[in-house]
């Protein structure tokens, strides 16, 4: 498990329709076992996968609910519950079973990468909030994934909280990169919740209070030696690579030099020059400055001697693909398989399971959406993560990590491809069309 989670929060954070309905529920006394079901309805646009992510902040947001007594008197203050109801909130806890696609695997449109059985007001308060942490983190890590991919074995650092939408979003965005196969994050907090690597560097401010930018680099190496990074464009780029070539001849170890602004790739190559004709061929060149996989992939296409990049603005809100188009779905209820038939929001009825099949290379051949009873040929991809509302064992951030790092390994060349990729569209069992026909004649 994570070193430690995001600070919880309240359970009114709901939609206000998970309220009512629950207290009708338990009016109604319809409260026997339910499945719900979490996928994504279509790819979002420019992408060939999806990675999920955000399993850990679900199972501890479940194992924690519970409406504190504030919560409870607000809610009867407004006049919309009665006491009966509001009696019944408090003692609500969340008692069910959860069965997911483990953290950092790859997936498709419609498969399922958690569900949900518990009884219905249990199942049905959760929604709004899973939801949200499914849909966050896994839009983030996709979009880091695709970093990655384009960064190859350039280090990639999350420079993104002053951009993103809110603290937690900071803070889960910096997990999910991380996740995704980032190597650190500016994030402070980031590192203490999670144990993640913090690096950074300095702002142009830093060098605009001194009268004298080498001098600003000085000082800077005298307080902060270790892992030391000039960031080198606030005037003139190229004569402030002299300087750093200077310096370290004058003694100071000088681990990089960052760049973040201007033709990054020209610049690069400049500071590359500098930097290797003055005896500093082992100090690196960071590039950030609105970078996303399409910028990174053609720098490092077009031979830029970039060894690090630094992502921010553009992926701690997915820029290009902001959110998925992910629901949570009732898929069984009271024993009897359900299904949604809105047009063009049709649903699946029933427990189900994806199957994968790879090749002798391991790379994705097909994937099977089917029962959760039948067996079919590959690797089942959803097992059991909670039981009675207790969290079952869990793998640390790194082993989450290197799991994702196979899973993107696995992907076909088509999946992959930063420019126009396509992705794999799973395939519907029999025995799953079958049941969804026989859903359809029991409820008319």
């Amino acid at each position: 498990m994570d070193a430690k989670s995001v600070p919880a929060v309240p359970v009114l954070l709901t939609d206000l329709y998970q309220l009512t309905m629950v207290t009708a529920y338990h009016e109604l006394e319809m409260v026997q076992e339910a499945v719900f079901e979490f996928f994504v309805r279509k790819m979002p646009p420019r992408r060939g996968f999806m990675l999920a992510a955000g399993l850990q902040q679900v199972l501890d947001y479940l194992q924690a609910l519970q409406f504190s007594a504030d919560e409870l008197r607000w809610l009867a203050s407004t006049g919309r519950f009665k006491p009966d109801a509001i009696e019944r909130l408090a003692g609500l806890r969340f008692t069910g079973d959860v069965h997911a696609m483990p953290e950092g695997s790859v997936f498709f449109a419609n498969e399922p990468v958690l569900r949900v059985t518990a009884p219905l007001p249990e199942a049905q308060l959760v929604e709004s909030r899973i939801i949200n942490l499914l849909n966050f983190q896994g839009t983030i890590a996709t979009k880091a994934a695709r970093c990655r991919i384009a960064a190859g074995k350039c280090s990639l650092v999350d420079f993104g909280m002053r951009r993103s939408h809110g603290a937690e979003a900071a803070l889960l965005a910096a997990r999910a990169c991380y996740v995704a196969g980032f190597d650190a994050t500016a994030t402070v907090e980031a590192g203490r919740q999670f144990g993640m690597p913090i690096t950074g560097t300095m702002a142009h401010s830093f060098i605009q209070a001194h009268d004298d930018e080498a001098g600003a680099f000085r000082d800077f190496a005298r307080v902060h030696p270790r892992g030391l990074t000039l960031l080198i464009d606030t005037y003139d780029t190229v004569r402030a690579a002299r300087a750093v070539v200077r310096l370290a001849r004058q003694g100071l170890q000088i681990d990089a030099v960052r760049l973040d602004s201007g033709d990054l790739g020209a610049l690069a190559r400049e500071v590359r020059a500098v930097l290797d004709a003055g005896g500093c061929a082992q100090t690196r060149i960071v590039a950030s400055g609105n970078l996303d996989e399409h910028e990174i992939e053609a720098l490092l296409t077009s031979g830029a001697p970039i060894d690090s990049f630094g992502v921010g603005t553009r992926l701690d809100v997915s820029a290009d693909a902001p959110y998925l188009d992910c629901v949570y779905k009732l898929q069984e209820y009271a024993g009897r398989p359900r299904r949604k038939r809105s047009s063009g929001k049709v649903t699946w009825p029933g427990r189900k399971q994806v199957f994968r099949v790879t090749d002798k290379r391991g790379r994705i051949v097909a994937d099977t959406i089917a029962l959760e009873h039948e067996s079919l040929p590959g690797r089942p991809l959803i097992e059991p993560v909670m039981r009675g509302g207790r969290p079952l064992a869990q793998p640390t951030l790194d082993e989450i990590r290197a799991r994702a790092r196979a899973e993107l390994e696995s992907l076909p060349d088509c999946c992959r491809r930063i420019d126009d990729p396509d992705a794999l569209t799973a395939t519907i069992s029999d025995g799953l069309r079958a049941l969804a026909d026989q859903v359809d004649r029991e409820f008319p």
